[in-house]
């Protein structure tokens, strides 16, 4: 008998080392210990989020709705029936240890419990993708579930950020969100100084659109390739963003802020990214206006793979890691030298891949 309890002691003791020391056992099982996120799909069987958590079926006092925006722990959800509810989030959530900087973000299908001012965001389902950033260190998503982005600089006032296009591209194209580059105030330039920039893109096969909202160039094009999709519209303040969309969908009449002339850079108008239904059979994402964009979890060596015009370049390179910047035999250089290469695209991707520290970001 003394025997046969100290083999039970060995195996409790076995089992407690394999037990995180916070971890508290009741009888409930599993779930209990792994903070049940409930979500399910439309026919009502249950789903495994991506991050790990446990999740349980839609019980039958929840609703399934969409976030149009996001404030602080509130969130204005829309139903399938179109009705708006203001919604908080669960304590649940919003105690969640995750990377991101927070939980929802607009675009996101979540499940609600109760309706009015009882109205509780329960869980969040998979996200489709997310268009995100590095902030501060932690994951700030943007938008999620969408199906393009257009990314919009302007010619002057403020003047034109290719890099942060770059950027932008690069993003959109690691979450699988199809790009478009639009260049707005084109009215304020001759036209003849664009065509080298736009010709880069389009020589990529993006799609390029010129616009101005004061002549009304480009803005039918515009209309075409956003109609029936959802597309986030993102870009640095100033670059007239919410004019687009008005001049797109006149009936939005969202407000549009002046450029400082200062310091030549926007003053913001949109303070959240909210999504924005528009009579074209779409949807608008309209986003606030950034500064900088800082790419989340893409390592330095990464980054010529999501520069199209560097990729099948990189492939001829003496060495497999080849950075690009002071290698021998470097296919990449010796394209720029014959001038097959765009040289600020190639500027771009090093600078992109020097910048593998952590940033400060800054958002207007």
């Amino acid at each position: 008998m003394t025997r046969a309890l100290s083999q039970g002691l060995e195996h409790t003791a076995d089992l407690a080392a394999d037990l995180a020391s916070s971890e508290r056992i009741s009888g409930k099982g599993d779930l209990t210990r792994k903070r049940t996120v409930i979500v399910a799909d439309e026919a009502g069987h249950s789903l495994r989020r991506p991050d790990g958590f446990a999740v349980a079926p839609m019980t039958r006092d929840t609703w399934r709705g969409q976030v149009l925006h996001v404030h602080g722990l509130e969130s204005v959800v829309q139903a399938a029936d179109g009705n708006l509810t203001r919604c908080t989030t669960s304590r649940l959530l919003r105690t969640l240890s995750t990377e991101q900087r927070h939980p929802l973000a607009a675009g996101d299908w979540v499940q609600v419990r109760g309706a009015g001012t009882e109205a509780m965001i329960q869980a969040i389902e998979p996200r489709r993708n997310s268009l995100c950033r590095s902030s501060r260190g932690r994951r700030h998503v943007i938008v999620a579930n969408v199906d393009q982005a257009l990314i919009v600089g302007s010619a002057a006032m403020p003047n034109l950020k290719a890099g942060l296009i770059d950027r932008l591209i690069v993003g959109a194209e690691a979450a699988g969100i199809r790009p478009i580059v639009c260049i707005n105030k084109v009215d304020l330039v001759s036209a003849a100084s664009l065509v080298p920039l736009a010709g880069v893109y389009a020589r990529m096969g993006y799609p390029v659109i010129l616009c101005s909202t004061v002549t009304g160039r480009g803005i039918t094009r515009l209309q075409q390739a956003l109609r029936g999709t959802v597309t986030a519209v993102v870009g640095q303040s100033g670059v007239g963003k919410s004019s687009i969309l008005n001049a797109i969908a006149p009936e939005l009449a969202l407000p549009v802020g002046d450029v400082s002339r200062d310091n030549d850079k926007g003053r913001h108008t949109t303070t959240t990214a909210r999504l924005i239904p528009h009579s074209r059979g779409g949807t608008f994402v309209d986003t606030p206006g950034v500064r900088q964009f800082q790419l989340w979890e893409i390592l330095p060596a990464e980054v010529p793979s999501a520069f199209r015009d560097l990729r099948p370049l990189a492939n001829h390179c003496r060495f497999p890691d080849c950075t690009h910047t002071h290698e021998a035999d470097c296919a990449v250089k010796h394209a720029v030298a014959d001038g097959l290469l765009d040289t600020r695209r190639w500027e771009s991707c090093c600078h992109l891949a020097a910048s593998d520290r952590p940033q400060q970001e800054e958002e207007d």
